[in-house]
């Protein structure tokens, strides 16, 4: 019996995805997703061929009203993907005071240290959670690798080689934004809900709240990896030094050049931090961007970062070994991790974790008595953190369905020129704003209940916190 198929395209500034249907006889096979990729798989037998040919139809003209448009399938290719280049050495420093590590499975670039947990996500795709005195408490699965994972508020997202950010707040991860397929993602930083996006031809983009595109901007250089964003505006580092765009504009403000290109990039309140190819972290005032102070590495940096306010200043090089500094530039000590080198760190508390580039999270004691024992080679023995029996839980469209709101935000997803929209339905809202809401999980009509709903920072929007189920 002969197939007759129909594939569509639809190609956005944030995303391009496809959609095929498939009909033999009673049998309707849909297929779709990002393209490239072998998307989700769906088919059904109808009671007969009139059914299926309906049933087909009808799929097909939805799709076309959304905007998808009949293309040539395999002419557009998969995203492209380039990974971190692994060039660590072992150091040959005395070894930092590591209190545990914990083997995540694969290269680890992502990390976010909350007030509870630590966060870890590496290239096979793997986002676990880890309290400070190291147990694993939870295990999330994306469908590619892990390039970082950004906190905004109360929100944690990671991106994702797949092209998509997922919120990472709820029990199961869901896709908040998705980047255009053509765009090579090199790091991604969001703020109040607006997502930078840097990328390898030295570009940087942004996007809303509701993943629409805002404005884009090509550096001077390329290998952008630095993307900071701010109330100020958006601090894009790469292979020519920093330069500070406006927020809402895109509108170059400043630029510095730094000695080497930036490979990783800190802020504070004031300042920006660019750790560099050459080995030097610059810091930059933020108004200005003129050079505060600089710092000196025996290698190139891969990760910088600082302890609340800028007043020490640490590094990880590509020879395995971490820094601290002064704020004036002297440097303090520097020590093996023991573990890979440093490509991504965050301090807390007078601690120091590492994510590695042999999948480690690492907890370094950097209280100045853990640091003198290490100088004098005391160090105590790390223990070695285990996630045995935690399964991943996959990221996913399916949202569980319930019948009363309980005490819950009730929430709709309308059609509003050609767009789905999310509003409150729940009464002491503004229902003239736009919610925030996952992208995989909206159904025309559909109403939802949804743990917490909070005004952004500007006012201007709602953003939902928490999980989320479905009103039948």
């Amino acid at each position: 019996m002969t197939a007759t198929t129909t594939y569509l395209e639809l190609s956005e500034a944030s995303a391009h995805k496809f959609y095929e249907v498939c009909v033999q006889g009673a049998t309707v096979t849909i297929s779709y997703g990002r393209i490239g990729e072998t998307g989700t798989i769906r088919t059904t037998t109808y009671p007969d061929v009139a059914k299926a040919a309906q049933t087909a139809k009808k799929k097909i003209d939805e799709k076309v009203r959304k905007g998808y448009a009949p293309a040539v399938k395999g002419v557009r290719q998969r995203r492209p993907v380039t990974r971190r280049q692994i060039t660590s050495t072992r150091s040959t420093a005395l070894q930092a005071p590591v209190l545990w590590r914990f083997n995540s499975g694969g290269p680890a670039f992502g990390i976010f240290i909350g007030a509870d947990e630590a966060w870890v996500g590496n290239e096979n795709g793997d986002v676990y959670t880890v309290t400070h005195d190291g147990t694993v408490t939870g295990r999330f699965g994306l469908p590619d690798g892990v390039k970082c994972i950004v906190a905004d508020d109360y929100w944690i997202y990671a991106g994702c080689d797949d092209g998509r950010v997922y919120d990472l707040g709820g029990k199961v991860p869901r896709v908040a934004y998705e980047i255009a397929s053509d765009v090579d993602i090199y790091w991604l930083d969001i703020h109040d809900g607006v997502l930078g996006v840097s990328d390898r031809e030295g570009g940087i983009t942004t996007v809303d709240h509701e993943d629409e595109f805002k404005w884009s901007r090509r550096s001077t250089g390329d290998g952008a990896w630095m993307v900071r964003c701010a109330d100020e505006g958006v601090f894009h580092g790469h292979s020519r030094g920093v330069t500070h765009y406006a927020s809402r504009s895109g509108d170059p403000l400043w630029h510095t050049n730094t000695v080497g290109g930036v490979l990783f990039g800190w802020q504070e309140t004031t300042e920006v931090f660019a750790g560099t190819a050459n080995g030097w972290v610059h810091r930059l005032a933020k108004s200005t961007g003129a050079e505060i102070a600089r710092y000196r590495c025996d290698a190139a940096v891969f990760s910088c970062a600082t302890s609340p306010g800028g007043e020490y200043v640490f590094a990880g090089d590509n020879h395995s070994s971490v820094y601290c500094f002064a704020a004036d530039g002297t440097r303090l000590w520097k020590l093996a991790t023991g573990c890979g080198s440093a490509f991504s760190m965050q301090y807390r508390d007078e601690r120091l974790y590492v994510v590695t580039t042999d999948g480690s999270l690492a907890c370094i004691d950097a209280s100045a008595a853990a640091i003198h024992g290490a100088e004098q080679g005391a160090v105590p023995q790390p223990r070695d953190i285990k996630a045995d029996g935690w399964r991943r839980v996959e990221a996913s469209a399916v949202v569980e369905t319930v019948a009363v709101s309980g005490n819950g935000v009730v929430v709709e997803c309308v059609q509003e020129a050609g767009r789905l929209r999310v509003h409150v339905v729940s009464d002491g809202y503004d229902r003239t704003r736009a919610v925030q809401f996952p992208k995989d999980i909206r159904v025309p009509g559909a109403r939802y209940v949804v743990a917490e709903i909070h005004t952004s920072v500007n006012g201007g929007f709602y953003r939902a916190r928490g999980e989320i189920k479905r009103l039948l």
